[in-house]
């Protein structure tokens, strides 16, 4: 069969199921990461609860096995306990079947070697891609063996160490798991915290019958916000698919946006590692710097995507990393991502500091902000030209796409995205007009005809 280059992203592999997707690529891709892995030992293997994800699984598992890796096969897991199984347990990597946010007729794959080390295109998902396309594989001298084990329980003990359980105080919460994996899990920390849990929408189901599971679109927040409103309730937590990402709301309705949380985990581990750098995305509020300074820490900017964060929180021993899109990475946690991490902390900060998450909200937001707002162009270095020539007078910077700053404190963000002709664009002022005015102009500039 012949595969479509396509599936295999920037960080992952996205594909339909059954057309693009399907069990051969999946056992292709166990046996090519067998072969291309650089560490000896055994390859964790789990899945989240999409109708075929099971299917595939066994076939990732079939491809380990018969390129002379042994397989754990871990189950049902969100995507943050794959990094954990292959940190704590010393693993040569990692392969989880999942499309996370992404509709119910897809489904994906994402991989991760030694450390929960990540894997791109440029470091190792390439060298997947090629071996998957070419299918030709060394023969193994000897099979490899399976092993089934459990990890949630040791998961969610992980999660709590990031805080002293003993402080938390009872709040009342509800939590919506969007069908997702969440689901699965969030019940076993339910046991270790004084928290009443509202539960919504914990069933697995793939198919995803109720919303999307991507907490990042804020209309799919709706029925947890009604929940939070008609109860009273002391605030909630949504997570997206697979788990890996979490996002709390206040007792009012509103959301702590990726910028919200940057900063408040930002405060939290500077407290506990003051002077320390932390890193942040070229697209997250400039409330975030601006916290870290406040704190004695050192800001370290870094481009988007996760690969490149934790590369360089590696490079300058971070506690932390945020991103504007909701994903928080950890250094006690291999550097990875954990959405249940990152809900624990911010509950955690709200009972220490015995202030409503509302309060907290706004203590940690600086600026007015829009959401990230895509455009479709069909050339996109000629838009991000135009931008450059229409503020050439002010504060510029292309690290990520074009950044321009100007004299009010305002500032925007126009990044192409790497497989789409779109342009994203991040913006943030002081005031809710300057914002409108800012959008409006860079807006008109971007759909300018060429």
């Amino acid at each position: 069969m012949n595969v479509n280059p396509a599936i295999f992203k920037a960080y992952d592999i996205r594909g339909k199921v059954g057309v693009e997707l399907t069990p051969e690529v999946a056992e292709r891709v166990g046996r090519a990461m067998a072969q291309w892995l650089p560490t000896a030992g055994p390859v964790a293997v789990g899945r989240d609860m999409r109708p075929d994800s099971g299917e595939l699984a066994e076939a990732a598992i079939a491809g380990l096995l018969a390129s002379g890796r042994d397989a754990i096969d871990i189950g049902e897991v969100t995507s943050d306990m794959i990094y954990f199984a292959v940190g704590e347990e010393k693993l040569a990597g990692g392969i989880m079947i999942t499309a996370s946010h992404n509709p119910g007729e897809y489904n994906g794959i994402k991989l991760c070697a030694e450390e929960a080390k990540p894997m791109s295109l440029e470091g190792g998902l390439g060298a997947v891609r090629d071996l998957v396309i070419a299918n030709s594989f060394k023969d193994a001298s000897k099979a490899g063996k399976r092993n089934s084990r459990k990890i949630t329980d040791a998961w969610v003990e992980h999660a709590l160490s990031f805080i002293d359980p003993g402080m938390l105080t009872p709040l009342r919460i509800a939590v919506d798991a969007g069908n997702g994996m969440a689901g699965a899990v969030f019940p076993t920390l339910e046991k270790h915290v004084p928290w009443h849990i509202t539960e919504l929408y914990f069933q697995l189901d793939g198919t995803f019958p109720n919303h999307e599971a991507n907490p990042m679109k804020f209309e799919t927040l709706a029925e947890l916000i009604k929940t939070i409103r008609k109860n009273n309730l002391d605030g909630g937590v949504a997570f997206d698919g697979d788990g890996d990402r979490a996002f709390i709301v206040d007792e009012t309705g509103e959301v702590l946006s990726g910028g919200v949380m940057s900063a408040l985990l930002a405060d939290y581990f500077l407290q506990k590692f003051p002077e320390s750098h932390i890193v942040y995305d070229a697209r997250n509020s400039h409330t975030v710097p601006e916290i870290i300074r406040a704190a004695n820490g050192k800001p370290t900017i870094s481009r988007v995507g996760h690969s490149l964060i934790k590369q360089k929180m590696r490079e300058v021993d971070a506690p932390f990393g945020g991103e504007a899109s909701g994903h928080f990475y950890f250094r006690d946690n291999w550097y990875a991502d954990s959405g249940l991490i990152a809900a624990v902390i911010g509950l955690y900060v709200a009972t220490l500091s015995g202030k409503r998450l509302s309060y907290l909200r706004k203590q940690y937001s600086h600026y007015h902000v829009i959401p990230e707002t895509n455009f479709d162009v069909d050339d996109k270095q000629a838009a991000i030209q135009r931008i450059k020539d229409a503020f050439s007078s002010e504060k510029q910077d292309e690290l990520d796409g074009i950044s321009i700053f100007l004299p009010d404190d305002s500032w925007f963000n126009v990044r192409p995205s790497n497989t789409e002709s779109i342009l994203r664009l991040n913006a943030e002022a002081k005031s809710l007009e300057q914002l409108e005015q800012l959008v409006a102009k860079v807006t008109s500039i971007i759909q300018k005809a060429d």
